[in-house]
């Protein structure tokens, strides 16, 4: 049965250092509000806020995205309020995104780099479970859950070919990550089918299918106990375009028919 469709709510950084920053603050937060009443009322569980334009990203994130973040979460926030929303900070800023999520009054954060080095199209990603949920205590956020990518897109994981993506997930669970995120090798392509099966066997948290989930594609991936949705949910299904209505409400009545 499938539990829960996260629809990724991407809306442009406008900090004054983001190279394709365009927009004010208040026109983030608008956009992001109306994409998120989209999704609310086509029926989507959760909302997950990502500076997905903040394009290049970077491994040094400066405050100032932290705090435009901030601003854009809470608007989503008070526009769904019943909604469980999560957010993410572009690359692998997961100590920063638990601040926002904290202040914001969301549920979780999306976090890179949780577990086992890789190298990223960013450059070389370590390890930050530890540090990251010593943060968690220390700001008093241990409530807001950290779902964790293992094997990420846009990556090589030449460095950990001897370790497969059952002991990545089961070192990530060892290390007290909420859930497990599996995805494709880049944004809107599928994931493996056996990977879930393999991961989800190995583990017991919760396991998420984290790119390429398309209308035509689901029924593969219904042993996930969720789905974040993006690139699928856009005009032409290409990630960077406006939401499309119609799309997400295919999708929705689809996902109503299967959970019957």
């Amino acid at each position: 049965m499938l539990a829960e469709v996260c629809a990724v709510g991407r809306e442009r950084e406008g900090n004054e250092g983001s190279p394709l920053g365009s927009l004010k603050m208040s026109e983030i937060s608008e956009a992001a509000c109306r994409e998120a009443a989209i999704y609310r009322d086509a029926g989507v569980d959760g909302l997950i806020v990502e500076n997905m334009h903040d394009v290049p990203y970077s491994l040094s994130v400066g405050p100032e995205v932290s705090a435009c973040m901030t601003a854009v979460c809470c608007s989503v926030r008070a526009a769904c309020p019943s909604l469980p929303i999560g957010a993410q900070i572009l690359t692998a800023a997961n100590q920063q995104a638990l601040a926002v999520a904290l202040a914001s009054g969301l549920d979780f954060i999306r976090a890179e780099g949780f577990v086992f080095a890789h190298v990223a199209d960013e450059g070389l990603l370590n390890a930050g479970a530890g540090d990251l949920l010593r943060y968690r205590k220390q700001i008093g956020a241990e409530h807001v859950q950290i779902f964790t990518d293992i094997k990420k897109k846009h990556s090589s994981h030449a460095l950990t070919s001897d370790v497969s993506v059952a002991e990545t997930a089961r070192a990530a669970e060892f290390f007290l990550s909420d859930g497990i995120i599996i995805t494709g090798a880049a944004t809107g392509l599928q994931a493996d089918p056996e990977e879930l099966r393999d991961v989800s066997r190995s583990v017991g948290i919760p396991v998420l299918i984290g790119s390429g989930v398309t209308y035509d594609n689901v029924e593969r991936y219904l042993d996930a106990n969720a789905m974040i949705v993006g690139s699928h949910f856009k005009l032409g299904g290409h990630w960077a375009n406006e939401v499309d209505l119609q799309r997400v409400k295919r999708f929705m009545g689809k996902i109503r028919k299967l959970r019957q």
